[in-house]
């Protein structure tokens, strides 16, 4: 059983305190649209009508409570998988069978997200078959889903079953270095994955084909050609089998690299819009905000594993837990435990960078496109299409929101514009 110590005291404290901030942040949100819920923004007025801002303000309140629930749930799951003693339990029965270190933590880690998957199966379904349904969006069959989920449980283990295989390797055969080679395995497979994913992965679950509209296709190589960006092909998916939800994104690397454009997204907006689209995209990728994203989480996870090679050897991590020997893959297990509340409270710094990168790529946007109407009609599609939260609460958005708030974000488009005018 666990060790009442002041190592255990810290982190439920931690993790108590991230429960109840998401619950507040959630609740102020919930509330703040209650209040201003009925009042369409200026800027959206003539475009929004009362229907439609009713159905975004249910929509939004109708995530956020079953969020919460969700929440809720994975942290008395996680409460008590680290309290009740399960892991120790866990990890005797394995040891008895005498097998190698390999071999007994994938089995322990493959139970461990066997019983994660299995809990959010519920959550999935009343998702995508309750709220998402009850909006007009979700256009999935069960069959297809149950394919989906097949498919990608496969996928994934097969795949974290090879890296959790590496590294348990070299937690084992190179017990002073293990950390800096797992960094070199697991950064070189998220650059594999951003290679290959286009190709070799998303075909398995849907149907890619270049965009039929030749005319838009012709506009969109050209406005890439403007900044000196070249595509190996804009393709178009069949996203409307799954769902109503409208996006469009670049994906891939070198021979792979692609512009992918969803079907909904065809049918709702105008080529001018679409355009705008992927040229704040675009902004993106001239400004290298992926790479700079990429490098950043690169730097940290090589510091994150360093600290936890010299943490997998604390004594105290271990007993407190109610473990009586020192296991590598556990005590990974338990530090990935007790910084994730931490990480929580690290949220608001990297929304706020990610805010910046939205402003710059709509800087861009404006400056290729020439104009702001473009981007701004297709926001508000957008934004209505998706049914997106109008009033979010000032706080929520700036703990959360990874893009400007809507109103805000036209807003600012719009001054540009004026002040572009004006000079």
């Amino acid at each position: 059983m666990v060790q009442w110590n002041c190592l255990l005291i810290a982190f439920l404290a931690v993790f108590a305190a991230g429960s109840l901030s998401r619950w507040f942040l959630t609740q102020i949100n919930v509330r703040h649209l209650r209040r201003h819920g009925h009042e369409v923004p200026a800027v959206f007025q003539g475009e929004i009508d009362e229907e439609i801002l009713s159905r975004m303000s249910n929509y939004t309140a109708d995530h956020s409570k079953f969020g919460s629930l969700e929440h809720f749930f994975d942290d008395t799951v996680t409460l008590v998988i680290l309290l009740s003693g399960f892991l120790p339990w866990l990890s005797g029965v394995i040891a008895s069978q005498n097998l190698h270190f390999i071999t007994s933590g994938l089995i322990f880690l493959g139970i461990l997200a066997l019983i994660s998957g299995t809990l959010n199966i519920p959550f999935s379904l009343y998702r995508t078959f309750v709220i998402e349904k009850k909006y007009g969006f979700s256009t999935i069959t069960l069959a297809l889903w149950m394919t989906d989920l097949i498919k990608s449980l496969l996928i994934s283990t097969i795949l974290m079953g090879m890296l959790l295989s590496a590294l348990l390797a070299l937690m084992h055969y190179a017990q002073m270095t293990w950390w800096f080679w797992t960094w070199l395995v697991f950064s070189t497979f998220q650059v594999l994955m951003v290679w290959l994913y286009p190709v070799l992965i998303a075909p398995l679950f849907n149907k890619f084909e270049p965009v039929k509209n030749e005319p838009l296709k012709d506009a969109i190589i050209s406005l890439m050609e403007k900044v000196g960006l070249k595509t190996e092909g804009v393709y178009q998916v069949d996203a409307g089998k799954r769902s109503r939800h409208t996006n469009a994104y670049f994906t891939g690397l070198g021979k792979t690299k692609r512009i992918v454009l969803y079907d909904t997204l065809l049918a709702s907006h105008t080529s001018d819009e679409i355009l705008s689209v992927l040229a704040h995209e675009i902004g993106h990728w001239k400004r290298k905000h992926i790479v700079m994203q990429l490098a950043f989480m690169e730097i940290v996870s090589l510091g994150m594993l360093y600290i936890m090679y010299r943490l997998t050897d604390w004594p105290l991590l271990y007993y407190t837990f109610g473990f009586q020997e020192n296991i590598p893959y556990i005590g990974l297990l338990l530090l990935a435990a007790l910084f994730g509340p931490i990480a929580f409270f690290l949220t608001p710094f990297s929304a706020a960078v990610m805010r910046k990168f939205e402003r710059q790529a709509d800087d861009d946007c404006l400056a290729l496109i020439g104009t702001a109407q473009p981007m701004i009609t297709a926001l508000k599609r957008l934004a209505r299409d998706n049914l997106a939260n109008l009033h979010p609460h000032p706080f929520f958005a700036w703990f959360y929101y990874s893009h400007p708030p809507l109103a805000e974000r036209i807003t600012r488009i719009s001054n540009l514009e004026k002040q572009a005018q004006q000079s």
